[in-house]
């Protein structure tokens, strides 16, 4: 899973489904990087591009560990992407 477009797919949908399971409560990166199956530096570089857009929220902290949850707007686009 090369492609950076999939791989912004797979985070999206990850982070969908952590708002359905645990809604508001953001999830620990180490906990998306494996469930995503990406390295962590590529986690951060897509988180990166995703907070850009307006779809995510990042909290990072200084000793390198942090969460991520879907922004309200983020939240929109995935419901869109995701329910059938």
């Amino acid at each position: 899973m090369n492609d950076p477009q999939v791989q912004l797919v797979v985070v999206l949908g990850e982070l969908w489904g952590a708002r359905n399971e645990s809604p508001d409560k953001p999830w620990s990166l180490a906990k998306l990087s494996k469930r995503a199956q990406l390295p962590m530096s590529t986690l951060r570089r897509l988180l990166t591009e995703l907070t850009a857009a307006g779809l995510v929220d990042v909290e990072l902290r200084p000793d390198g560990t942090g969460s991520a949850v879907l922004t309200e707007q983020g939240a929109h686009v995935c419901a869109d992407l995701f329910s059938a």
